[in-house]
């Protein structure tokens, strides 16, 4: 199981990488059975998003550290050095670059755009 994690580097720009999460078969929800999960994190809120078909935003940093998982809708994300990544259903974001120049974020195709966000600060 991997991620999309995107983080300011030392230069200011905004900078992909694939990041992959460890699980462990444990005992989750006794009496069933084990099962793998990953290690927890803790969370501060969770809400939903949508962006409208055609959306399309300034560069900017992510506010804070954050996972967004896509359920419906793709969205373009340029990275400030220039990698793009395209992000369709069942992707998960993790956004961590909240300082530099940020990133680009725009709605593709004709469908809304709509996410789970669980922010982490």
């Amino acid at each position: 199981m991997q991620f999309h994690h995107l983080s300011a580097a030392p230069s200011g720009d905004s900078v992909w990488s694939d990041r992959t999460v460890t699980l462990t078969e444990r005992s989750f929800a006794p009496p069933a059975q084990a099962i793998e999960v990953s290690d927890p994190e803790p969370a501060t809120r969770v809400m939903f998003l949508r962006l409208r078909a055609g959306w399309d935003e300034p560069v900017h940093p992510s506010p804070i550290r954050q996972k967004l998982v896509v359920l419906a809708g793709t969205v373009r994300v340029t990275a400030s050095d220039g990698a793009a990544r395209d992000l369709g259903p069942g992707a998960v974001w993790h956004m961590e670059d909240k300082t530099g120049r940020g990133h680009h974020t725009r709605v593709i195709g004709d469908s809304d755009f709509e996410a789970l966000v669980v922010q982490l600060e």
